[in-house]
């Protein structure tokens, strides 16, 4: 399963909750959970969102930062312990827009926040009037401690050697060339586990990862993400690891890695 960049790739990760849904909390009660933040510099997380899609001179979403371009969420909002920030898709009408602004400038935010926005149900009954809600998407946002060790041998894959993909990372050969660093844990000459740079800035590179079923639960997931992270510093940029708040898997890797919880993502399609 992938995961990284709020999403991450084709594969889709995240929280499916219907208005109804939302409005009955009982009902997923472990998603309303409080996650304590840790702060982190303001222009670093501007810097992330605007690694994550393309936009229009307005700053309005038109596409993700993806060489596919496929479409962005309607609306995506950060929380940090300092901050929230929020970028709206190019299509919304300006008023909704305004609607919005006005709710997220209320928004709670602190180094105890809430895996979802205070004010989550008030964000889709809004969006809904745009157009019926199709995804929510929910999770925290890490970066990575100052010192990252790891000890297992890694190959960096690239078109002279894409073959340790085939047999189990096909449906990432494609993306190879626009993904770099591509860092893979290879075993009798072929890839079990991966992680790549899935949304680029020049600051910023945000990891997708993925491990091959029957390889899960050893640890090459932690050790894989830890050594794109350092090839990403090589290049003078910030690496960030996001998931979902249902990945479990993906949160023991963050937890594994010691990483910090720097912001929660709450996108809207």
């Amino acid at each position: 399963m992938r995961t990284g960049a709020g999403g991450a790739s084709r594969r889709t990760l995240g929280v499916k909750l219907p208005i109804a849904i939302v409005a009955q909390r009982s009902r997923v009660s472990h998603i309303f959970e409080m996650t304590d933040l840790v702060e982190c510099s303001s222009t670093l997380v501007h810097q992330r969102l605007e690694a994550l899609y393309r936009c229009d001179p307005r700053g309005r979403m038109v596409t993700v930062n993806e060489w596919d371009g496929r479409a962005a969420p309607r609306f995506h909002l950060m929380r940090t312990a300092q901050e929230s920030i929020a970028r709206y898709r190019t299509d919304l009408a300006d008023d909704l827009v305004a609607r919005l602004e006005q709710l997220r400038v209320q928004e709670q935010v602190g180094r105890q926040s809430g895996k979802l926005p205070a004010l989550c149900s008030n964000y889709l009954e809004l969006l809904s009037s745009h157009a019926p809600i199709v995804r929510v998407w929910a999770g925290p946002v890490f970066v990575f401690p100052a010192n990252v060790v790891t000890l297992v041998h890694t190959v960096s894959i690239t078109g002279t050697n894409e073959h340790l993909l085939r047999g189990g990372f096909d449906d990432w050969l494609q993306d190879l060339r626009h993904r770099q660093p591509f860092i893979a844990v290879v075993e009798n000459n072929r890839a079990i586990s991966i992680c790549a740079s899935v949304r680029i800035s020049g600051s910023i590179h945000c990891a997708g990862v993925e491990t091959l079923v029957e390889h899960r639960k050893r640890g090459h997931a932690a050790n894989v993400v830890a050594r794109w992270a350092l090839a990403v510093r090589a290049l003078g940029a910030t690496p960030f690891y996001s998931t979902s708040w249902e990945n479990q898997p993906s949160q023991r890797v963050a937890a594994r890695l010691h990483l910090n919880n720097v912001g929660i993502d709450f996108h809207v399609s």
